[in-house]
């Protein structure tokens, strides 16, 4: 009988761990389970479980009561199958849990791709509920499964902002600040900008032990550290885009800004316990950004399939320019899942480095 392993996470306190084994449930007709081999660990999957439940990350692969198991990009092996169109041996990308396995019941089954259409994520955003068959694509490249599960994920967001900040004519702006320039979504954004020689100009915001990292990657025009903001130009109008959730830091650059302060964007939380906006945090300007509504408006816009070719354009290229700076380190097992966890939560996770679980 196959045990699924699990590492779950309290809702309430993303610091209380548990690994969790149960059996495997019996197949039913149509269903699959499939193996997970290796996942990306990043900052992002912090940001699922810190808005899991305002956001809905937590349905996707339910857990005990008070309990959540964070998801996270990677590739699993079909290993046993009832369903007609799906193989044993069949690879799969796409959304998984921390864990060893997952119980998926296909839908909608095409040549390089099939969605999970169990019961309990219907109500779900597609973006997730979309895995590729990754031996029917014709761009699979073997030799960029590192970059696909650490990067794609990212990357992907980092285009949506591109393009909903072109998309919104720059709000106006004539620079453009990203709050945790050493995030990979922010150097992902940062590329997408650097490469477009209408945009406003790009500053960088980071702690002080990452300048040195950000400012080698040459991709802003300056970079300031966090207990420097007052340096930062205030008479320029300015789009924040954000990545840190720190309250206290994107209170003080909004004050330092005042009406200049035209739009910030509110992406990710890699300062975890410093969610609390602070008194100058401007709310009537700032929005959570959801990419997979920017990809949903563009579906819209430009027809399906669109974005998501445009998207992958600029992910492989991206992921290829990432070599230059970007090294690997793997963790092992489930205890070294745990380990690699407590690391990027607390922040001590390097933004050259990115791990990739083995199970």
């Amino acid at each position: 009988m196959t045990q699924m392993t699990t590492l779950e996470v309290r809702k309430d306190d993303l610091f209380r761990t548990r690994i969790s084994e149960r059996a495997a449930p019996p197949l039913k007709d149509g269903e699959i389970l499939v193996k997970v081999d290796r996942f990306a660990l990043t900052a992002n999957n912090i940001t699922y479980g810190v808005v899991g439940e305002k956001i809905g990350y937590w349905k996707f692969f339910p857990a005990e009561e008070g309990w959540g198991v964070i998801p996270v990009w990677g590739f699993a092996d079909v290993v046993q199958s009832k369903h007609p169109e799906v193989k044993v041996g069949e690879r799969l990308y796409g959304y998984f849990p921390m864990g060893t396995h997952l119980v998926m019941a296909p839908d909608k089954v095409k040549g390089e791709r099939l969605q999970d259409g169990a019961a309990h994520r219907a109500g779900l955003p597609p973006v997730y509920n979309s895995y590729a068959r990754t031996r029917a694509e014709a761009h699979f490249d073997p030799a960029m499964e590192n970059e696909r599960m650490l990067l794609f994920p990212l990357y992907a967001t980092s285009f949506c902002l591109y393009d909903f900040l072109v998309d919104n004519q720059w709000f106006g702006a004539r620079q453009i600040i990203i709050a945790s320039a050493s995030s990979k979504t922010a150097i992902g954004l940062a590329m997408a900008i650097a490469d477009d020689k209408s945009a406003p100009d790009l500053v960088g915001l980071t702690s002080a032990g990452n300048l040195g990292t950000v400012s080698k990657l040459k991709l802003y025009s300056s970079v300031h550290a966090y207990n420097d903001i007052a340096s930062i130009d205030d008479k320029a109008p300015t789009v924040i885009v954000d990545m840190s959730g720190d309250g206290k830091i994107l209170s003080a650059l909004h004050a330092h800004l005042g009406e200049n302060m035209r739009y910030c964007a509110n992406v990710g939380v890699t300062h975890y316990e410093d969610t609390q906006m602070g008194p100058d945090f401007i709310r009537e300007r700032s929005a959570m950004f959801f990419a997979p509504g920017h990809i949903q408006k563009r579906t819209a816009d430009w027809g399906t399939g669109v974005f998501e070719k445009k998207a992958f354009v600029f992910w492989r290229d991206a992921a290829v320019k990432s070599r230059a700076w970007l090294k690997f380190e793997k963790a092992l097992g489930m205890k070294g899942l745990e380990a690699a966890y407590n690391r990027v939560l607390k922040g001590e996770a390097a933004p050259d480095r990115g791990v990739i679980v083995e199970l």
